[in-house]
């Protein structure tokens, strides 16, 4: 089992720590975010299965897209060390991986590069205390007094946690944690928020290593956010596979379907029908096999 565990954590990585510090300089940090999404399944024993989506994006190259099926797809961590080496990423540039915490994306990026870094990203931080403090709002109408001191945890939980002082803010969860099983009142929305916020404070605890201080990051000019993945869901997801679409998918067939998409997205998917085909790059007219 360690033998395994030592293959897969090394298995990307191809050049020793004395080689990496003979690289060139490389050209700045790249920054890949990944998220996940859901679509229609057309099996019986489930209604919806999850896709992975992701984006790529280096300081001074076109950035690229990568959309899979997990479980389908068998080897996720190649696909994304393809999309890195397909853009000259180099061992020694430094790569700050940002994912929602979820074990499903954080396994998929985890030892993919030596100069790395793995961040909770903060759009997905902020969307949850956001629906807590929505939740908050819910028994103000009775107890005014107790809504704005949740209100006012919630903002501290928030500037805690932006400028990475993780100390302070998961003393901050743990009070409001306790301040919602004191409360006696069990209005639907304060059942919500005691469940959110649960879940909010394991989330934080699972994932503390992979909080910076998005602050101090974001004054250097450095992402924070993995917002540009979710809107890459929402293209590369929701054109296809969207509410409005009424198609059910086979993991095969959603699975090449994103592989198309993420091409036609990146400007790629000519070169690589080039590189299966090469008569095309000189306008031959050969058919394309089946």
């Amino acid at each position: 089992m360690e033998a395994e565990l030592a293959e897969e954590r090394f298995s990307f990585i191809e050049t020793s720590a004395a080689q990496r510090e003979r690289l060139p300089n490389p050209e700045g940090p790249i920054t890949v975010g990944i998220d996940g999404g859901y679509v229609r399944s057309r099996e019986a024993d489930q209604s919806h299965f999850e896709v992975t989506v992701g984006k790529s994006v280096p300081t001074d190259r076109p950035s690229r897209y990568l959309g899979l099926v997990r479980g389908h797809d068998d080897k996720p961590k190649r696909r994304l060390h393809d999309v890195l080496k397909d853009q000259g990423w180099q061992e020694n540039q430094p790569a700050a991986l940002m994912t929602d915490g979820g074990d499903t994306v954080i396994n998929m990026a985890l030892h993919m590069a030596p100069a790395s870094e793995h961040i909770l990203d903060w759009f997905h931080v902020t969307m949850r205390i956001t629906v807590m403090q929505q939740y908050a709002k819910g028994p103000a109408h009775h107890d005014e007094e107790g809504a704005e001191k949740l209100s006012r945890l919630l903002c501290q939980v928030k500037g805690f946690l932006w400028n990475g002082n993780l100390h302070d803010g998961k003393a901050a969860i743990e009070d409001l944690v306790i301040d919602l099983d004191e409360i006696e009142t069990d209005c639907p929305s304060i059942r919500a928020l005691r469940k959110a916020a649960a879940e909010f404070e394991t989330c934080i605890a699972n994932n503390q290593h992979m909080i910076p201080n998005h602050a101090e990051r974001q004054r250097y000019g450095e992402r924070v956010s993995t917002g540009f993945v979710e809107s890459t869901v929402n293209t590369v997801v929701g054109k296809r596979f969207g509410k409005r679409q009424q198609m059910r998918w086979s993991k095969q067939g959603a699975h090449l379907v994103l592989q198309t998409r993420a091409r036609t997205l990146d400007g790629t998917l000519r070169s690589k029908f080039e590189q299966w085909y090469p008569s095309m790059k000189s306008g031959g007219n050969d058919k394309v096999a089946a």
